[in-house]
């Protein structure tokens, strides 16, 4: 298992940084490489299905997830359920003032053939800050 405890500082309200987190569809705007849709549920409730598909044109694995805690807008956990990738994610947003938040992204993961992915996520986080701090709800 690998061990991953990352944070980045949003310029935006926890509220915002949580609803762009967990606005499934549009994470590939910012996250290395990968796209993913909701598979089961409504994707904003424990028990919901996740698939996230990582890679370049066909080349590439899925880590299909299931959501095991939803605390709007605090706090989403997810149980990683494939094959390829197994273990628990952890997603924590905490306010800091009116204007901005942190994002605390942990997971113990077991990665196919011992991936480093811990750089591909810090990059994925700095994309997010300025995602999340233009994020418009729909």
């Amino acid at each position: 298992m690998t061990r991953l405890d990352l944070r980045v500082e949003v310029e935006a309200p926890a509220g915002t940084t949580w609803a762009a987190l967990t606005d499934w569809a549009r994470q590939g705007e910012w996250m290395l490489g990968t796209t993913v849709r909701v598979t089961s549920g409504d994707g904003a409730s424990e028990g919901s299905g996740l698939s996230a598909f990582t890679g370049v044109g066909p080349i590439g694995f899925t880590d299909t997830m299931r959501i095991t805690a939803w605390e709007p807008p605090v706090r989403c956990a997810v149980e990683h359920t494939g094959r390829l990738v197994r273990g628990t994610g952890e997603f924590v947003v905490v306010p800091r003032g009116d204007a901005r938040s942190e994002l605390v992204w942990s997971e113990d993961i077991a990665l196919p053939l011992n991936l480093a992915f811990a750089p591909g996520v810090k990059w994925s986080l700095r994309r997010f800050a300025a995602f999340a701090r233009e994020y418009r709800t729909p």
